[in-house]
């Protein structure tokens, strides 16, 4: 267990191809001399154990990199609770064991920066986990994401498997979900600045008081990061993927009015709660290893509002 890990000439498997991570994975990995992996929902329920040991018998991945799970905001968390806990636990459970059974060699599991207990101290570090309770408006969520890192370690320490664990922090660009409904807090600025722009709108309201602090990083630039550590991380402990800097959200606001050239107003609609003050996440260790993100702020969100502009407007 451990070393570099080479992706020339193998079978790599991402579950979870077609969502933003998962696509974006795809993007990267295309540079790389490697055989890649997908299926759909429809070829392949992932909740679905004995598909998914059928599958894996059948295909033999040498690597795996588990991006697949069932995500939303705050209100599908509160809304559909047992879906949220159930699935992605059924996801990962049978894509772990699967990966363990036909012997594949190294997989990656991306959970998410919720799995931090509400008040960790800033910026979080790995070792917060399991240190406080969790946000409950997400800890259905946060809770599977934990099982999922535990798994790969018991997996790790009872059979020697080369199994790692990444938290990617707040993730944005091509693919991202901009409904209103149910979007991040990225995507709906970028689809709100928009059509303010489009109806020539006066001014647009952001939530809360615009104080609190953000950690933003690209979706291509995490793909980057997944594979530099598929090849060259091999610890039992998960490895925080995030910019290292935060923003305020008027200050974010402000950038998405920039990339979407809306000149309008700002304001903060103060009776609107305002959430956790500060969510940064260490970078160090991945720092240490040598790897940094590439895709500055400003580029990234042009990136992003172009994709809207093709796929969504």
């Amino acid at each position: 267990m451990g070393g570099p890990f080479s992706l020339a000439g193998k079978r790599v498997y991402v579950a979870g191809h077609s969502g933003m991570v998962g696509s974006a994975l795809v993007r990267r990995l295309a540079s790389e001399d490697c055989e890649l992996l997908t299926a759909t929902s429809a070829e392949l329920d992932l909740r679905d154990q004995a598909a998914v040991r059928a599958w894996f018998a059948d295909r033999r991945p040498d690597a795996v990199f588990l991006a697949a799970a069932k995500v939303g905001g705050i209100l599908a968390n509160d809304s559909y609770p047992a879906d949220f806990l159930y699935d992605n636990m059924m996801i990962e459970a049978n894509v772990i064991e699967a990966a363990f059974r036909n012997d594949a060699a190294k997989l990656m599991f991306l959970g998410s920066s919720c799995i931090y207990p509400k008040f960790a101290p800033q910026p979080i570090e790995e070792s917060a986990l399991l240190t406080g309770p969790l946000e409950p408006t997400n800890e259905w969520y946060a809770v599977a994401k934990i099982a999922g890192i535990k798994l790969c370690q018991a997996y790790r320490r009872q059979h020697g498997r080369d199994f790692v664990s990444a938290m990617p922090t707040n993730l944005y660009g091509p693919g991202d979900n901009f409904d209103l409904q149910s979007s991040h807090v990225m995507p709906a600025l970028i689809r709100k600045a928009h059509e303010a722009k489009l109806t020539g709108a006066p001014g647009i309201t952001i939530w809360g008081t615009g104080t609190p602090r953000r950690e933003f990083l690209h979706v291509d630039d995490l793909a980057d990061a997944c594979v530099f550590l598929m090849q060259t991380y091999s610890e039992a402990e998960h490895i925080n993927v995030g910019s290292g800097e935060d923003l305020t959200i008027l200050e974010l606001a402000q950038a998405v009015c920039r990339a979407v050239g809306y000149e309008g107003d700002i304001a903060c609609d103060t009776s609107k709660p305002d959430g956790t003050p500060r969510k940064l996440m260490s970078a160090e260790r991945l720092r240490a290893m040598g790897w940094a993100p590439s895709i500055p702020l400003d580029a990234g969100i042009a990136s992003a509002y172009r994709w809207f502009l093709e796929n969504r407007a």
